[in-house]
This record gives C-alpha cells, structure tokens and sequence, in this order.
C-alpha cells in the first residue's frame, strides 16, 4: 500500500524566507535530538566503549538532522544510515540498548520525503533495527525473551513513534512554508496590480492628450489660411496641453496626480466644441469631494471614448452629489457594448465602493457611475 505524497519543500535554502525556516528548523530539531542523546548517554553507557559507540551514532544522527533542515540532507543520510546501523549492531552485541537511536533518527529522516513506497521503506527499516538488535541473543543465551523485548521490539516501537513524528514535522514545516510562500505571491501580485494601474492611468493621461493633440493640430490645420489668429490659439492650446500632460505624468511616477472634475469638465466641453459636438452640462448638486477624483476619470475616459468611437452629435451631461451620467449619440449599431478602458474603470470603481453601468440603445450610449450614500445620510 503507498501513501499519498505529502506537500514538501526539496530545499529550505535561498532567500529570507528560507533563512528563517532553516533557522526555526535548527531550532526545533536539533536541540532536542542532542538532548535525547546525551541522555541516553549518560543512563545507559556502562564502560568506554559504549560511549564511543554511542557518541558516533549521535553526530551522524545530528549532521543528517542539520543537512535536513537545508534541504541537502540525503548525500549525509545515506552514509549516516550505515554508519548507525553498524553502531546499533555493535551496541546489541555489546549490551548497549541505547545505541539503536542514531539508526532511528537517521532513518525517519529518510522515510517521509520518499515519493512512493513509504510504508515499505518503514516495515524494511523496523525489521533492520529489530534484526540488528536480535543479534543480541546471538551473544548473550540467558532470559531471551527480555533481551529481544529490549533489543528488538523496543527499538521497532521507538522507530515507529520517531518516524511518525518526523511526518508531522515536515508536513508542518511544509505548511509554514507554503505560508511563507503565498504571502510571497501576494505580495508580488500587489506589485502587478499597483503596475497595472500605474499603466492604466497613464494610458489614461497620454492617449487622451495625444488624442487631443491629433484633433486641434488636424482643426489648426484648417483654420490656418482662413482664421491663422484662430489656428494660432489651437496651437497655443496644444503646448500647454502638452505641459499639462507632462506635470501630471511626473505627478502619477510619484503619486501625486488627483484629476480635478471641474477642470476634466470644461476639457471635455472644449473638446466636444472643438470637434463640432453640442454639449449640454445639468449640475443637480455639487458634487462630493470625496467621489470628484473617480467620476472625473470616467468623464475623461468616456470623452475619450466618443471622440474615437462615435460620431456624436450632442452629448449631456448630467452631474449629483455622489454620481455622473453622460449621454451621447452617434454610437454604432454594432460593436462591443464596453470598451476596454470602461472595463478598467469599473474595477476601479468597485474597489472604492462605486458602480458603473453602460447601456447603448437607439445609437445612444451612456455611462453612469453612482456612489452609494454614506451611512449617516440614509438614516
């Protein structure tokens, strides 16, 4: 019967996390193995030679539990298992019934990071320090059933519990791991995210000034022979668009920028004028400070969106206290229902409580964003 393979770490090194987790490991694991073992010592060891032996089985036992907690623990295990197991052998011919831990230690370090065949592994280890112990009887004739109780059951038993234990330890460390890890990953992601709206809003700032730019050269363009004071002022518009357009990218790169709804509507009213479009602005209320940086950028996103995409003729706009509608026509029949930036902005918006709704109907399409009511006014 095979066991499932538990989620495991091959290495705990590289990095600050890993550091700390090797750290915790020494901590944890290797303390408390020495403890065990100079215990050990010093209640069983009866002559100089049990010392030495057991002394050897317990260095092998912490140099694998040392490699174990950096990952590379498998180029010492291999040894060590030999080693141990030629320390057990000596001590049960020796009458040394605490030198089986080295070979114990050692082998449940090398059973739970097996892919498959793990409970094998553990029956072929049990027999080993069981088998190794018996060779006890073969020295000693007298009260058998007491030296195989000590020599051999004892030994499988305490393998057992070891090995068990070190299942529950790696599985632990493995989570403490897999913790580290996704708050890694979440960490990372909050960059991607921070990214992606650093790119957003400057898509937003230079593809609506080049927009812009594109629509008062192309208008200076005509009125130069007919009106040149007129296509004058167009250009004189276009370079202060243009540094308006490079202060508020130095104010994004160091997230200053807050769009001015007041300004973003006077823009787009100029803009709409510009390229021949009546603009009718309703104010209901003023408009909350705290919603007129949001539902500024969706003025500028969907002013944007009708001088690319629609042929308008006449646009509303309708301003409250916490919302924004604004309604044009001239939109295509066909086409997708929400461009792409309006998905961006929904988003956006919903990050900060708000709703935006599209709907396009008769060749008239409307964006509506709405903050909700704060508590204390629905009361």
């Amino acid at each position: 019967m095979e066991v499932p393979t538990i989620a495991r770490r091959t290495s705990w090194t590289g990095g600050k996390v890993q550091e700390r987790l090797r750290r915790l490991n020494l901590i944890t694991t290797v303390p408390p193995l020495a403890l065990v073992g100079v215990f050990l010592l010093l209640v069983s060891a009866r002559s100089g030679w049990h010392v030495v032996i057991q002394v050897v089985g317990l260095l092998a036992a912490l140099a694998t539990a040392e490699r174990w907690t950096a990952g590379d623990y498998l180029r010492v295990a291999r040894p060590s298992l030999v080693v141990t197991a030629v320390v057990w052998l000596a001590g049960s011919l020796t009458d040394d019934t605490a030198a089986f831990f080295g070979l114990s230690v050692v082998g449940s370090y090398l059973i739970p990071p097996l892919p498959r065949r793990r409970l094998a592994a553990l029956a072929g280890l049990t027999v080993l320090i069981a088998g190794l112990g018996a060779a006890n009887v073969l020295v000693h004739d007298d009260r058998i059933g007491w030296r195989l109780f000590q020599f051999a059951a004892v030994p499988a038993a305490a393998t057992l519990v070891s090995t068990a234990f070190m299942f529950a330890s790696q599985r632990f460390f493995d989570l403490i791991a897999e913790l580290e890890q996704s708050r890694e990953r979440d960490a990372d992601l909050a960059v991607t995210r921070e990214r992606v709206r650093f790119a957003s809003d400057l898509h937003d700032i230079q593809g609506h000034t080049l927009h812009v730019v594109k629509l008062k050269v192309a208008l200076a363009e005509k009125l130069l022979d007919r009106e040149p004071d007129r296509a004058r002022e167009e250009l004189r518009e276009v370079h202060e668009l243009v540094g308006d357009t490079i202060v508020q990218t130095r104010e994004l790169a160091h997230a200053q920028r807050r769009l001015n709804l007041s300004a973003e509507l006077e823009n787009a009213k100029n803009l709409f004028e510009a390229a021949g479009i009546h603009v009718r602005v309703t104010r209901k209320s003023e408009v909350d400070a705290t919603a007129g940086d949001l539902l500024g950028q969706v003025l500028r996103e969907t002013t944007t969106n009708i001088l690319r995409h629609a042929e308008a003729r006449h646009v509303g706009i309708t301003l409250t206290r916490r919302g924004i509608a604004i309604v044009n026509d001239g939109a295509p029949d066909t086409g997708p229902l929400e461009l792409g930036g309006l998905a961006v902005l929904r988003q956006r918006l919903a990050e900060h409580g708000a709703e935006l709704e599209v709907s396009h109907s008769g060749g008239r399409f409307r964006t509506a964003a709405a903050f909700p009511a704060p508590k204390e006014a629905r009361r």
